[in-house]
């Protein structure tokens, strides 16, 4: 009746455990999904202005670079440079500076607004590294339009020499981000952010200025970010100290990382909710299976048990767990008569601890017991077979029976157990090898005769006795004709 209950009151558990498992999985794939598509419509979006971006900043570059460009009046030459990408949505200033960092064509004026950008980060790598190309800065508050927050694209103006002759710069609002990341549902807790490769924020959602420019190179969250182009993970977040759901990837043609982070609480929401009320009532159910089993089944409970633990001490020896010499003979009785009705190979391996009683009387009868169950360990993990057994013969003995097991096979068997009885390395200053070892004596039968099962044991027996004979710690193979 215990088995019983217990029985149905798990197994109904296990399947609503599993069918719940199963569920968070797939709350948390869903997800993953949903941040991976949020995160591919933001990279499409920013790839496709940058890409615009890049191309009037090279066409700037091109046309200032182009003597007759730059021949013709102000007018003029600003369409031939500007086109209409001044317009663009969320474009803060377009500004060509000379070699000193001063404006010299500003595409929102037809007479060049004053300032000096020498002093600006962008201005300063290309002026150092003529093959900086696009270069995507760190957010700034501009100095032309009342702080307003943007980040710069820049690109290298060189002479004919190679040598600096300024800057062409692009400002991109941060309400540009601002407003993309706002379109996306993420949740209540749920985050969006842009952010360079170097760790500085440019833009993140839920908004907070504070944030801008702020670096997180050192977050365990960031560190994520480096190890693969893309990829999803779990951690908490170092801003606001939320436990999210990351997916990020490294956009491939811009220096820039996008991380969608959907909050634990928001995705395990409607999750948790399902799986408490669910859990309520097979808690019910599976209490009562479990105590009207227990009311009717404890006695019977108590006897199996006391049953149990008798007939296994009755088969098994207490110092080394292994089989004891009564539940020997029956398993050699048991498998002699299988090989002789299936006519197949039978063998056996008598190992013997070397020296075991200078040791004894060296070291103590504890170290000896202990020094027993180590060698019962290493006999016990080296025959792997459901068939082959082993047992404690008496004292430091143990026999080892391997039904279908050839020659080879019993002599490969023997040497693994007593390679590992030798690398156990225990200390034994009696024996000639410094540590304890075993001699192990096989004998390999074919029961093609009428002959007794002690024939097998007494080969194995004596070539036991020739490997100490012949120096211990060594396997012999007995040679009697027992076939």
């Amino acid at each position: 009746m215990v088995i019983v209950g217990v029985v149905i009151a798990l197994s109904m558990a296990a399947i609503c455990a599993l069918v719940l498992y199963q569920s968070r999985l797939d709350a948390m794939e869903r997800a993953t999904e949903t941040s991976r598509n949020l995160a591919l419509l933001a990279e499409r979006d920013i790839e496709r202005n940058f890409e615009l971006y890049a191309l009037s900043l090279q066409a700037v570059v091109d046309g200032v670079n182009d003597p007759e460009v730059m021949a013709v009046p102000n007018h003029v030459r600003d369409i031939a440079l500007f086109d209409r990408a001044a317009t663009a949505s969320y474009l803060g200033s377009i500004l060509v500076l000379d070699a000193e960092g001063n404006i010299v064509i500003d595409a929102a004026n037809k007479a060049p607004r004053q300032g000096n950008f020498a002093d600006r980060e962008y201005f300063k790598v290309h002026q150092d590294n003529p093959n900086a190309g696009l270069y995507v800065g760190h957010p700034y508050a501009s100095r032309l339009r009342d702080g307003s927050l943007s980040i710069p694209l820049s690109r290298r103006i060189s002479r004919s020499d190679g040598s600096f002759a300024g800057v062409v710069l692009l400002a991109v609002q941060l309400d540009y981000f601002h407003q993309l990341f706002a379109a996306l549902s993420l949740g209540s807790h749920g985050s969006v952010a842009l952010m360079r490769q170097d760790g500085t924020m440019i833009m993140r959602q839920p908004y907070d200025e504070k944030v801008i420019g702020r670096n997180i190179r050192n977050a365990s969250t960031f560190k994520h970010f480096l190890t693969t182009t893309e990829g999803s993970f779990s951690d908490t977040s170092v801003i606001d100290g939320v436990q999210r759901l990351y997916y990020y990837k490294n956009l491939p043609n811009l220096p820039l990382i996008i991380m969608v982070a959907e909050a634990h609480s928001d995705i395990y929401a409607a999750w948790r909710h399902r799986a408490l009320t669910i859990a309520a009532v097979m808690s019910v159910l599976a209490t009562a299976f479990i105590g009207l089993s227990f009311a009717f089944g404890v006695q019977l409970r108590r006897r199996m048990r006391a049953e149990s633990e008798l007939a296994m001490l009755a088969r098994t020896d207490g110092l080394t767990g292994l089989h004891n010499r009564r539940t020997l003979g029956e398993i050699l009785d048991q498998e002699w008569r299988r090989a002789r009705r299936n006519r197949s190979v039978f063998s056996l391996l008598f190992v013997d601890i070397d020296r075991f009683k200078v040791y004894n009387d060296t070291y103590g009868h504890q170290a000896g017991d202990d020094a027993l169950t180590a060698v019962a360990k290493c006999i016990g993990e080296n025959i792997r077979r459901p068939v082959d057994s082993a047992a404690r013969y008496g004292g430091e003995e143990f026999i080892v029976v391997l039904p279908d097991t050839s020659p080879e096979g019993a002599a490969s068997i023997a040497e693994n157990i007593r390679t590992a009885i030798s690398d156990l390395a225990i200390e034994h200053v009696g024996s000639e090898h410094g540590h304890v070892t075993a001699s192990i004596g096989a004998a390999v039968w074919t029961p093609e005769r009428d002959m007794d099962v002690s024939a097998v044991i007494r080969a194995a027996d004596e070539a036991l006795y020739s490997a100490k004979a012949t120096g211990r710690n060594k396997v012999e193979l007995s040679t009697s004709h027992l076939a």
